[in-house]
C-alpha cells in the first residue's frame, strides 16, 4: 500500500505540528485532498506543502499563497 502525504510548513519553513495530513493511497488522493483544504490550511497559518511518499519528496514546497 502506498503512503502520499502532505508536510505542512509554516511561515518560518518549519513543520506546523498542529496540522497533519491524513495518508493517502495515492498521489491523485492526496492532491483532491490539498485541492478541498488549502484555503483552512493557509487561514491557520500554513504557508507552504511538500508532498512526501513515505519519507521521499515528491514535490515542493509549493506556496499556500494566492496568486499575485
Amino acid at each position: 500500500m502506498d503512503d502520499f502525504r502532505w508536510s505542512i510548513q509554516g511561515r518560518d519553513g518549519q513543520p506546523m505540528s498542529d496540522l497533519a495530513s491524513p495518508t493517502f493511497p495515492t498521489q491523485t488522493d492526496a492532491e483532491a485532498w490539498l485541492s478541498e483544504t488549502w484555503g483552512e490550511l493557509a487561514d491557520a497559518g500554513a504557508a507552504a506543502v511538500t508532498l512526501l511518499h513515505f519519507e521521499d519528496v515528491v514535490y515542493g514546497p509549493m506556496s499556500l499563497d494566492p496568486p499575485s
